[in-house]
Parts: structure tokens; sequence; C-alpha cells
């Protein structure tokens, strides 16, 4: 039964495919199927340089094009039917050197087989001839400019133009194009067959909304400007004067003809190498070809129909398991949230599905105990986002989805990171959050490279402590988050903490703890009495809170097995130091000695504080806030302390086998931090941002 399904689908999908065309792209890199690149284009970092943009090279006088590879079916030649279609992508046109910046980009639609025309550089952007500044015939092309330089022939600014076999636009509007900083432009392009309007629409703000009000609009019948098959593209040039031209995401969707006109009408898209089509011929083979469509869509009935029966029926099951587990986990007041626009969006797969381009391994940014997760682009909120997919049969892993939702769709605070929505369909679990564009704080603050400011470190901090006093005190029940550590400290454009991975995380009465059979949560920064009691509660999670502050203070993770005695441990290391009298010998030696004495002291001793062996000795995270604030005097920790007064993890700690308990928010976040790595050996180095799961016997051995 199965397999008659299968064959109804393949057949369905034959047709689709021969009338409509369908693509998208969140994200480039130099595996992206069915894109042409010609002239001067190139794949880096996840977008597309359509001119060049190298040191080594002159930048001027630079054409560079992509085009989707599959011709697209404009209109039909036995019925006369044309297409509609849209198109939307992402750019930034960036000046090198102000105010100065040519010529600028098109989105193109030219005959099927399109090369870069002869002398196409500076002024007609790659996709017309030099020559071509009167209306040609000669190679049709309809374009959509956005031109950064007054020619003699344009308008006196940059603007958006409709351009009809010249370069000559038959229609305009002023708009500033090009700007000195890293300005993301949204441009929709969309024709309708029946009016016979194509139209653009345009915004730079961060989160456009098109709502079907074109900025600009030609009536145009574009069967009679162009053949039956074109090729789509984006192109772009310089001149005597360069810019930087970068296309960062790019969908087009067209329509379907009717049924009769499937078989590609009288004219079929030519091998833009060789230049040949195939034309079919002659009544026997017409005659033919008859007997055998009617064989097969008479075959294809009888099948599909039982196939549809096994559908209806497995749906049906299906939806009922499905409807089962989402009552366990949500309730309708959920999607009235979203409806309001306070909650959670509910995505289907195939939404997803879309958004990541079917999951593309190349858009992979990490690889946790129970799942991948995936870049993706969300078209109709113009949102880059990272999707979290629970492996299917992971009990543990949809033990963590139904936290995560049930827990942060509810909460709201600027320093926790926003869940976008979620899917639960097809046996899936799958989460989406914004994407964070500085990563995660561990990939700042650990390694070579340069750190961070004292001055960013110290409001992480600060935002850091605000996220959890609204767990732990400001919202109607105490959230535990179980699970604080650096990897899981987002920061936005402008440095700002947002707390992720609540998988852990467990709602309680303020007055109580969370007990638990099973240790959960990542080594150094477990509080000791999770392993001793199994419990844990606000002061488990203030704990955690003073290892990462000793972690920006210092620069170095909270375990590092490969130190020499005494120093394995951070918490540990840096309490001698204090109780000697040598605190500032721990700090982050890239900082160059460039910090607030006064800020650092109160970081360091917080941080001791709240890492204290004792939970009874532990401030509550608004006293450690005051303390930060200046609002309360500085603690003196000295007459509290008797060595070993912090825990330290013994080497053997790190032999114990290990389960991954959930993706780490910094892969999950933001593909430049992720690591596939960090979810492997227990041996390595610096493999401290995986979940342990282990007895509390065996971590005190």
């Amino acid at each position: 039964m199965f397999f008659f399904f299968f064959h109804l689908l393949f057949i369905m999908s034959l047709i689709i495919s021969a009338n409509a065309t369908s693509f998208n792209y969140p994200f480039f890199d130099s595996n992206s199927k069915n894109l042409i690149f010609q002239g001067n284009s190139s794949v880096t970092d996840g977008f597309v340089q359509l001119t060049t943009n190298r040191r080594d090279v002159l930048l001027n006088n630079s054409v560079g094009r992509i085009l989707y590879a599959e011709p697209v079916h404009l209109w039909d030649s036995r019925t006369g039917k044309v297409a509609d279609f849209t198109t939307r992508f992402s750019f930034i046109i960036k000046m090198l050197f102000p105010p100065d910046g040519a010529d600028g980009m098109a989105f193109f639609i030219a005959p099927n087989g399109s090369q870069i025309p002869p002398n196409s550089a500076g002024s007609t952007l790659g996709v017309f001839a030099e020559k071509t500044k009167s209306n040609s015939t000669q190679s049709p092309v309809v374009a959509v400019e956005f031109d950064t330089f007054p020619n003699s022939f344009d308008p006196r600014t940059d603007h958006v133009g409709i351009d009809i076999n010249s370069i000559v636009s038959v229609a305009t509007w002023n708009r500033t194009l090009k700007y000195a900083n890293e300005t993301r432009g949204n441009a929709w392009i969309g024709y309708n067959s029946s009016t016979k309007i194509l139209g653009v629409y345009l915004s730079f703000d961060p989160n456009p909304v098109f709502d079907g009000n074109y900025v600009l609009t030609h009536v145009v019948d574009l069967k009679t400007v162009l053949p039956e098959w074109i090729d789509v593209g984006l192109s772009a040039a310089t001149g005597s004067s360069f810019e930087v031209h970068n296309i960062y995401s790019w969908e087009f969707n067209s329509t379907e003809f009717p049924s009769n006109s499937s078989d590609r009408g009288s004219q079929t898209p030519k091998d833009p190498a060789t230049g040949n089509g195939v034309v079919i011929d002659g009544k026997k083979k017409k005659n033919s070809i008859g007997l055998v469509i009617g064989l097969v869509v008479g075959g294809t009935v009888l099948v599909g129909g039982l196939g549809l029966i096994y559908l209806v029926w497995w749906k049906k099951r299906n939806s009922e398991v499905e409807k089962e587990e989402e009552d366990d986990i949500f309730d309708a007041s959920e999607d009235d949230d979203y409806v309001r626009g306070t909650g959670p969006r509910r995505f289907t797969y195939i939404e997803l599905d879309r958004a990541t381009n079917h999951f593309a391994t190349v858009g992979k940014l990490g690889e946790g105990g129970f799942g991948g997760v995936y870049r993706g682009f969300i078209s109709d909120s113009n949102l880059d986002v990272a999707v979290k997919r629970v492996s299917s049969g992971s009990k543990q892993g949809k033990r963590e989805f139904v936290s995560e939702v049930r827990i942060i769709s509810r909460l709201r605070h600027k320093n926790l990171v926003r869940l976008i929505g979620w899917c639960h369909e097809r046996s899936e679990f799958l989460l989406v959050y914004e994407l964070m564009p500085n990563g995660s704080l561990d990939s700042h603050i650990f390694g070579k490279k340069a750190g961070l400011t004292w001055a960013l470190r110290y409001k992480i901090a600060l935002g850091l402590a605000s996220a959890l006093l609204y767990l732990h005190e400001e919202w109607e029940q105490c959230i535990v988050h179980r699970d604080i550590k650096s990897s899981n400290v987002m920061l936005d454009s402008a440095f700002n903490v947002k707390l992720g991975d609540f998988g852990l995380a467990r709602l309680v009465d303020h007055e109580m703890s969370v007990k638990t059979t099973m240790l959960a949560g990542t080594m150094g920064y477990l509080a000791p009495e999770c392993f001793t009691s199994g419990k844990a509660g606000k002061e488990s999670d203030v704990y955690s809170f003073g290892v990462v502050a000793l972690e920006i203070a210092c620069g170095r993770r909270a375990v590092e097995p490969s130190e020499e005695e005494g120093k394995v441990g951070l918490v540990a290391w840096v309490s001698e130091l204090y109780a000697n009298g040598r605190l500032f010998e721990a700090v982050d030696a890239r900082l160059n000695m460039d910090f607030d004495e006064l800020q650092l002291e109160r970081l360091m001793v917080v941080g001791l504080w709240c890492s204290n062996l004792d939970y009874n000795l532990r401030p509550s995270i608004r006293q450690a806030i005051s303390v930060l604030n200046f609002d309360s005097t500085l603690p003196d920790l000295t007459s509290r302390m008797s060595m070993p007064t912090y825990f330290t993890p013994s080497k053997h700690a790190f032999d114990i086998s290990q389960a991954s308990s959930s993706t780490t928010t910094d892969s999950l976040i933001n593909p430049s931090y992720a690591s596939s790595g960090s979810y492997t050996s227990a041996s390595s180095s610096s493999n401290t941002s995986t979940k342990y799961s282990a007895s509390a016997s065996l971590l005190q051995s």
C-alpha cells in the first residue's frame, strides 16, 4: 500500500514540477545546489558576494551574477496562460569609501541559457550590454534595478527602477540604497498575470512586513516581452567607482498552469551549453504518447484511490496520537497567546523544512545528545532562526522539549532567549529560536582570541544576574534553571545577555527545591548538594552563577583537566588566591590591566560568595546584585573559609562515562561557535560543555 501511495506522489510531483518553480536559499555555501555562478560572484561565510571584494584584486569594473539552474516556465504556448511569480531576497550594498559607490545590482529575467552580456560592467549592472541604452528586442530582458550611481539617463539619486529591454528605466522610485554600515535591505518583487502588474517593495527595517502594497509598479505583458522558458537571477556590477554587493537569502515561487499544458507547450528549454532542445513531433508519436499517458493515468487513479484510503487511515491514527501528546504538553491558551502576538508560534513541519532548506547538512550548526540544530530563515517574519530537531525515539529529548516549551513560552524578560515557535508533527519535535549574532559567552572569554572588554564583561554579569532574579523571585513561580553555564549565556548584537536552554528547568514553589534521582547539569557548574543529596534549588543556580562570574573575570573554564594539581577547578584555585591576598593574580591577562578595580574585586568576591560549598552561606541572587551594583558592602569571606571550603572536582571525575542531556545553546544559536567536538570525548581537555548523568557516589570516588 505504501508503495502505491509513493508511486502516486512521485507522478504528481512530476506533473507539478513541470509547471511551477519554487526554491528557497535562507543562506548560501559552496555546495548550494541548482545555482549557477557567473563572473566574479562567489560564496563566503553563508552569503553571496556578487562583485569582487578582495584586498589583492582591483574592485572596479567587476561583474557577478547568480542564476537558478533550472529554467522557469513563464507562459504556456498552447493555452496562452502566463504564470504569476514572487521573489524575495535580502541584501547589503555597502560603501567602502563613503560617500562614493557604484553601480548597483538587479533582479533579472532573461531567456533560458543567459550569459553575462559583453561590456556590461558599470552602469548596465551585468544585465544589459553597454550599447543597450534604448529598447532592444535582440536579447529580451526584464529587470528590477537597485541603482546607486546617477548616470546621465538616471534620476539624480539612488533609485529602484523597472527595466524592459533597456537599462533606461520605464519606472523609478528614489530611495537611498547604499550605506557605510551593514544595513540590510529586503526586496519583494511580484508579477500578477491577470492585472499584468510588475511590482516592487523594498524595506530596510530590521523586521519588515510586506502588506501587499508595492512602492513601485509597472504594467507589462511579459508574454509579449519574454520567451516561454526563462532564467531568473541576481546581478551586480561596479565601474570606475565600486562598492560591495552581498546577497544573504533568496527565494522564488511561480504558479502552476492548468494540467492540459503540462507537456511544456511547443517550446522546450534549451541547454545553455549546446543551445539544443528536444521536440517530439509526428502523429504516431503523439498517439503512442497518448496511449502511455492513458495507461499511466488509469493505473495511477486506481492505486491512488487505494493509497488515499490508506493515507486517510494513517493520518487519522497518527494525528490522534500526536493530539494526545500535545494535550499533555500544551493547552488552548498557548495558541491564544500566539494569536494575540504574545506567545510562541506553532509551525508546520513543511514551514520549517522549507526554512532550513530541507534540514540541509550544510546548514547544520551542531549536534547534541538528543538531536541536531539547523540554521533557518523564516521568510514571512524576515527572521534568522535556529531550529532544534529532537531525535525521534529520544524519550529524554522529548521530556526536555516539553519542559522547554512549557516554561520558556510563558516567560517575558529582556535577558531570556526568545522561543519563536515549535512544531510537533510527523512524530517530530522541533524548537525554533532567534539566532544570536554574537553567539555564546564562552566563545568570547575562552581561548586565544581577543576577549571582551571589561565594561562588556561587567554588563554581561549583571544581565545574567537579572535573568536569574526574574526566574527565582519575580515570576509567579520559582524556576530553577539547573544548567547555568557560559555556553548557555547568549549575546545579541549589542552584547546583551540572553539566557537560554531551559530543557532541564523545573517549576517549583518559591520555598521549595527540586528533588531528582538523575544528576543533570554540567561538570564544573554543579553545586555540591546536587551530588550529595540530589536536590537542586535556587541555591544551586546561584552556585552556577558564581562559577560563571569567575569565568568572566578570569577568562578560563570552570574545569581545566590539563592544568596542574590545584588549578584544575577554577573555584578552588581562586578561593586559595583570595585567602592569601593574591586575588588579582587570577585576572584574565587579555584584559591587559584595563579594568575597573572596584568592579573586578566585587565580581570575583561575589563569584566566590555564590560558589560556597555550604548552600546556607550563599547569597540570594538579589543580594549578589545589590553588591554588584554597589548598593551593599562587599562581604568578607575570610572568616567563613576553612580550606577546602569550595568544591574541587577530582581528576577521576573526568573518567566517568557521560550521557549528553541536551543540545548546548551555543551551537543552537550561532553557527560561528558551534563545534561537534563539544559532544563527544570525555577525555578532551576542552570538553566542559557536555552534560553529565552519574551517581553521586561515582563523582565522589
